[in-house]
């Protein structure tokens, strides 16, 4: 998902006239959008950054295709295509806006074209499949770390296959639900984005921002409960002395999932969570009030492109799990915090046998001649 910076977001222009604000725009900009670079820029990022932890999850799961981490694997890698994909068609839609801004006076149509019904359905579908994704792996491995071998017998390649199926075709019908006039997507501020329609909404509206923001917290809810199960059995098996050399392999190999995993619900949560909470706040307040007034309008368009922004940042910061997260990163990290341990340690003991040694001579008694 990719959304145009806007170099006068930060703040609004101080001609703006109440009289410009139409229904279907939530915050209307009458200035001339800034220079793409920053989306281009950040657009590039993504596509990069994600490229380079698909190659690496490839090359992983050619090496443990026979082994429990290849489920893991293929969601992860189904993950990084999402996110990839996601930022080259809605950045594609985006930056196509951008441009049309640039030759126009307005922000945005009085209503809302197709472009921008498929551009704010691109923003449901690959805002939620990263947290659908993400909540299946976390229940995946949860089953594989609590039960090995009630995990070994009911998930397969296929069943994989058909869950990866089953979490995109979910997310693809919530995208599509103001096709049958369930809510609608609507221009943003300041109107190089669209995304679901959060001010003057009336029932559907609100069921439909319900309905998604519900969705993507229970998500991120039911990860976070199945990584700290998974966690905490982690740790209770790695307390235990009395392991083989196997059953300890297979352990290294879940302790590196599961920290893959806390690092996806970590940056879900940081990124989504204000998107979400904005948007709900915006769509209930404006159906509570019959009129929202200026001041009101101002502060939920400001909370909204914050929001987004930073939802943004999730497919960039996505890969950075794959890339950072590594069991050999993780083992070189481990063996500098152990040698700069013991180093501290070896260090206090000198310091400490000097101090003893000093007292020990100032108590010796010093013979006259």
């Amino acid at each position: 998902m990719q959304v145009m910076q806007d170099s006068n977001s930060s703040g609004f222009n101080t001609n703006f006239n109440s009289s410009t604000v139409t229904p279907q725009v939530d915050f209307p900009h009458n200035g001339i959008p800034s220079n793409p670079i920053i989306a281009s820029l950040t657009m590039t990022l993504g596509i990069l950054f994600n490229v380079v932890a698909l190659i690496i999850l490839i090359k992983a799961y050619t090496r443990f295709r026979r082994r429990s981490k290849a489920t893991f694997l293929l969601f992860a890698s189904s993950l990084v295509v999402t996110d990839l994909t996601g930022h080259v068609v809605s950045g594609g839609l985006v930056l196509r806006r951008y441009s049309i801004a640039n030759l126009t006076s307005q922000d945005g149509p009085p209503n809302p074209d197709s472009p921008c019904q498929f551009l704010g359905g691109c923003l449901v579908f690959f805002g939620l499949c990263p947290l659908f994704l993400g909540c299946a792996m976390a229940a995946e491995r949860c089953l594989g770390v609590t039960n090995p071998l009630l995990h070994a017998r009911l998930v397969t390649t296929a069943r994989t296959k058909i869950a990866l199926s089953m979490t995109w075709f979910l997310a693809l019908c919530v995208a599509l639900l103001p096709v049958f006039q369930l809510g609608d997507y609507t221009y943003q501020y300041p109107g190089t984005w669209c995304f679901i329609k959060v001010m003057d909404t009336n029932a559907k509206d609100l069921t439909f921002v319900m309905l998604f923001s519900g969705l993507a917290l229970s998500s991120l809810a039911l990860a976070f409960i199945c990584n700290t199960i998974s966690g905490l059995t982690l740790i209770r098996a790695r307390l235990k002395k009395n392991s083989s050399s196997q059953r300890f392999s297979a352990r290294s190999h879940d302790t590196e999932m599961v920290v893959q995993l806390v690092g996806i619900m970590v940056t879900s949560c940081i990124c989504w969570s204000p998107l979400l909470i904005f948007s709900l706040m915006s769509a209930v307040h404006s159906y509570s009030e019959s009129h929202l007034s200026e001041e009101v309008t101002c502060t939920y368009s400001k909370l909204m492109m914050t929001g987004v922004r930073m939802a943004t940042w999730n497919q960039i910061l996505d890969p950075w799990v794959y890339i950072l997260l590594r069991r050999a990163i993780l083992r070189k990290i481990y063996r500098i915090t152990k040698k700069q341990a013991s180093f501290k340690r070896s260090t206090f003991r000198s310091v400490r046998w000097d101090v003893s040694s000093l007292h020990k001579s100032e108590n010796i008694p010093v013979k006259t001649i």
